[in-house]
């Protein structure tokens, strides 16, 4: 089967590499042609230090390499995915699956990725959401990793499956594609949220705490939109929520961490030297609730410190002195 990967960022290559140990004929496009040439020749990706690029694993510039694709990968950052579903549209057919691994919900619409990319390929195709606990750097060395395909229809997620699926690589299957995508999305929000604790110097209590009524919160707002309850206690739920949160490979978290050392948040971002994905998600989740008049009081506290520049260390105690609550009562996650 002949795949491509739209997207060489550091997660974009891993999964390419994972396509070419399963034997399809698979590229790696880049928005770059130096930087698709670049590691073309040097076979590395800057952004997976030590990994190398399989052989027979092509990286290019040319967005010509999706002409008879039978699979294509959306591995863009969430704000460029509208854009990139655009300029892949004109090489889909029917007969093309395309699945989105980029995490994000696009602000103003607040959107998710495969509702851009349905948009802007016109539902040439079917498509499918790929998530997890997954970070590049160890699908790159071919760690066991676990993930979830998911896509209303069933075939088009057995297809993902299929081509994903090998023996450090476990794919399971889901309808449930709005959980996921809302899971893979809103956790990195909570990801930034506890690097802020770490940075303030909070312990394992308060990381226990606040991760587990942020799952109630994105579970909340999850089922409110359509999603199943079950899609966050799972893989693309707490599975990525627990990795993202507890990970020095999470920029997110790294980004959290500078923040709660008193880093400025534009500056926290520019150091962490790449795309901050919970800081885009922030205002996007912000919208969402708002609009849907779901209570996430978690999340708002996110988007004040970061778009209204609100002291975090006042935080805490607002969220810890909130009115009494049944924990089970007021969840629709436990």
């Amino acid at each position: 089967m002949k795949a491509v990967v739209v997207g060489s960022g550091g997660w974009g290559t891993a999964l390419a590499q994972v396509l070419r140990d399963n034997g399809h004929e698979t590229f790696l496009w880049s928005h770059n042609p130096a930087k698709a040439a670049e590691m073309q020749k040097s076979r590395e990706n800057p952004l997976l230090p030590g990994v190398r690029i399989p052989d027979g694993l092509q990286v290019t510039g040319d967005l010509a390499c999706l002409e008879g694709a039978e699979l294509v990968v959306s591995a863009a950052p969430s704000f460029a995915v509208r854009e990139t579903g655009r300029k892949i549209a004109p090489y889909l057919t029917k007969s093309t699956v395309l699945v989105s691994v980029s995490k994000g919900i696009e602000r103003g619409t607040c959107k998710r990725m495969s509702q851009l990319l349905w948009e802007e390929t016109g539902g040439v195709c079917g498509i499918a959401a790929l998530s997890g606990p997954t970070h590049a750097e160890e699908v790159g060395l071919r760690l066991p990793t676990g993930c979830v395909a998911a896509s209303p229809s069933g075939d088009v997620a057995r297809f993902a499956q299929d081509a994903f699926m090998n023996s450090y690589f476990r794919v399971y299957t889901s309808y449930d594609i709005v959980g996921v995508e809302l899971a893979a999305a809103l956790k990195n929000v909570i990801a930034l949220t506890c690097g802020v604790c770490d940075g303030l110097g909070y312990q394992d209590n308060t990381k226990a705490l606040l991760m587990t009524r942020a799952m109630a919160e994105l579970a909340r707002l999850g089922e409110h939109l359509g999603g199943s309850r079950r899609t966050f206690s799972g893989l693309a739920g707490m599975g990525d929520l627990i990795v993202t949160c507890t990970s020095m490979h999470s920029r997110n978290r790294r980004a959290g961490i500078l923040i709660g050392r008193g880093v400025p948040v534009p500056d926290a971002l520019k150091q962490i030297g790449a795309v901050v994905e919970g800081y885009y998600a922030a205002e996007s989740i912000h919208e969402l609730a708002e609009r849907e008049e779901v209570e996430m009081p978690i999340c708002r506290c996110a988007w004040e410190a970061l778009y209204r520049g609100r002291d975090i260390r006042s935080m805490a105690g607002e969220l810890m002195g909130r009115a009494r609550k049944d924990e089970l009562l007021g969840s629709t996650w436990l």
